[in-house]
């Protein structure tokens, strides 16, 4: 094998990377995927998704950027499957790889890297047939969502923790996005230590970035501006949530907290914005519209407003035009959306679960709350209102933090993994021959 692998099957069985994140199951997972294969492709290493087809309108192929295909797999009906029903179209999914890879010159695909269990199933079986390296990366764990599971929300099923455990097993390198993470794949599925390579997820710092001055005045009048296009009040306390509605994600927490502020506060209520920019998933979609009813229970729906899912560069404006991030998630792996806030000069208030620890400097680049008692985000939040200048302070320090965090960085980590893997790969089997 080449120094650096040629080509890469990426697969990504249950979203695609054409979905618009915030929405559905598209998320960070999606975000990940198009940038790390983007900047592997930069750096010469040419890449390949696979996902389902979830239209019959979707061409078999499109290019996603230079270097960079999107390949759509037919697997099961295009509409009506959610992800959970998806365990009975893998087989189906695994024919399309492997007979898409029939079609080419022997070794075509260097090395596979499977997303997400789902993915890692169907990378198993072609790493295998090809005699190539299979690298994983988990972005979430059945297990771990388990032991921290949101009120209301779903267990995952016992057929996902085997299926997990059968990915681990088999693969030759498990990519983990902080050192937490790698205990974990060592603590609850036995993962080697020698499988276990760190890479932090990176962040597009040509999109998110901090405002810049206009040609005729300051940074703050830049963001004035930006307010006034997404129709924010000029000095207006804005505390922003960002993602997919569900309760794993915990904007609930954020409205019980800015309900206890307006309950202390009442003035506050001329002062306080609170965007909520997503659309529901997962067990959110069971009630979509349960969040606008706990706004209205809490009498709080003249603070609140929902907006749709948007493209990364509107995302960038709602991020610049926050006060404060706010992610009272109950699990994320990293948090890819703490990383673009901060790179756009907003400081983040995060729970302290999963790489949210990384990603957030504690009391430097926002702030970490243990718990999710309304009351304990309520008074940190409440910091924002009582200290003008914090927000300023902490969104250079954030700025400065997420620069460290470059899609360039993490591509050319991976890369290594990707050649380690095969190296080790070619010593097993000199070892087997002799």
């Amino acid at each position: 094998m080449a120094t650096t692998p040629n080509r890469v099957a990426m697969l990504s069985v249950h979203t695609s990377p054409l979905h618009q994140p915030g929405t559905g199951d598209a998320g960070g997972m999606n975000v990940y995927i198009v940038e790390l294969s983007k900047r592997l492709a930069a750096q010469g290493t040419e890449v390949e998704i696979f996902t389902r087809a979830t239209s019959s309108d979707l061409p078999p192929l499109v290019e996603l950027a230079p270097g960079v295909l999107v390949r759509h797999v037919t697997a099961g009906p295009y509409e009506g499957l959610v992800k959970e029903d998806l365990p009975g179209q893998l087989c189906a999914f695994a024919h399309g790889v492997l007979r898409t890879e029939a079609g080419h010159r022997r070794g075509w695909y260097d090395v596979v890297h499977s997303h997400y269990w789902l993915s890692g199933q169907v990378g198993w079986l072609a790493a295998d047939r090809w005699g190539v390296p299979l690298v994983h990366t988990m972005h979430t764990m059945a297990k771990v969502k388990n032991a921290a599971l949101a009120e209301g929300d779903c267990p995952e099923p016992a057929a996902r923790i085997i299926g997990e455990s059968q990915v681990v097993e088999a693969s030759h390198r498990l990519i983990a996005n902080t050192r937490e993470e790698a205990e974990q794949l060592a603590l609850h599925y036995g993962a080697r230590s020698e499988q276990l390579a760190v890479v932090h997820p990176g962040v597009n710092l040509e999109v998110f970035r901090p405002a810049t001055a206009t040609p005729t005045g300051a940074v703050g009048d830049a963001v004035s501006h930006i307010r006034a296009r997404l129709g924010l009040p000029r000095d207006a306390v804005v505390l922003l949530f960002a993602g997919r509605i569900q309760p794993l994600k915990a904007p609930d927490v954020l409205l019980h907290a800015v309900g206890l502020l307006l309950e202390e506060d009442p003035h506050l209520r001329d002062r306080l914005v609170v965007p909520v920019v997503g659309g529901p998933s997962g067990s959110g979609t069971a009630e979509p519209e349960a969040l606008q009813k706990l706004a209205a229970a809490l009498g709080i729906s003249d603070v609140v407003r929902f907006q749709p899912p948007v493209g990364q560069r509107e995302l960038a404006d709602w991020y610049r035009a926050a006060t404060a991030l706010v992610m009272p998630s109950h699990s994320e792996s990293f948090g890819l959306v703490a990383l673009e806030a901060q790179a756009c000069g907003t400081p983040v208030v995060a729970a302290a679960v999963g790489g949210l620890p990384v990603a957030v400097r504690d009391g430097e680049t926002g702030f970490l709350v243990r718990g999710h008692d309304p009351r304990d985000w309520a008074r940190v939040l409440r910091r924002y209102v009582d200290r003008p200048g914090l927000a300023e302070r902490q969104g250079r320090a954030a700025a400065r933090h997420a620069a460290a965090f470059g899609w360039d960085t993490a591509a050319r980590a991976t890369a290594e993994v990707y050649r380690e893997s095969a190296w080790s790969l070619q010593r097993a089997a000199v070892a087997s021959a002799s």
